[in-house]
């Protein structure tokens, strides 16, 4: 299954408002309900999902799956995880993107078909701005996300490592509106 040509399919009708988002709840949802109508339809397309219910006992990143996609029948497993932020906060926000990448690395490990991590924003200064260093430098320069990926403010005390190299490419949308599929 070609999960990343639904996804920008989807975000497709978001561009010529067909659908409407505005928020991350409702980016899930809607994103969860185009899937069930495009999908065959013996996946099973799930909301909120813990891993402990695909068998994952042990801890990891996150506990739950914003969308899980899943086929009996054929053990095709399929994890989306969704970020839409709209407080600003870029450098924190950035950080949590990272951190879905590596959730999703985590979620491919124990035998996930594929996993995206997927974001939609509407503020032009999580892709473009003038400081490109340090983590604004994985998603306004272009550089590889990849490495240990330490949080930018406060006590700087979380960090974790991601194993892939991921590069971020953002599709616009209009005005500042992008988003970006990293499919791992």
């Amino acid at each position: 299954m070609h999960l990343d040509k639904h996804i920008k399919d989807f975000f497709h009708l978001v561009k010529i408002q067909q659908i409407e988002i505005y928020n991350e709840f409702s980016l899930q949802h809607e994103l969860g309900v185009y899937l069930r109508n495009h999908l065959d339809s013996t996946f099973k397309i799930q909301f909120e999902r813990n891993i402990r219910f695909f068998g994952i006992q042990e801890k990891l990143i996150k506990k739950e799956l914003d969308i899980a996609i899943y086929n009996s029948q054929t053990n095709e497993k399929y994890a989306i995880e969704l970020k839409f932020p709209k407080n600003g906060q870029h450098p924190e926000s950035m950080f949590s993107f990272s951190k879905d990448i590596k959730f999703m690395e985590q979620i491919k490990e124990h035998g996930f078909t594929n996993t995206y991590a997927v974001t939609y924003v509407e503020d032009k200064l999580f892709y473009k701005g003038s400081n490109t260093s340090g983590i604004y430098a994985y998603f306004r320069s272009g550089h590889l996300l990849h490495g240990e990926i330490i949080k930018p403010t406060g006590k700087k005390d979380e960090h974790f490592y991601i194993n892939g190299s991921y590069q971020i490419n953002w599709t616009s949308l209009d005005n500042d509106a992008c988003y970006y599929i990293v499919t791992i």
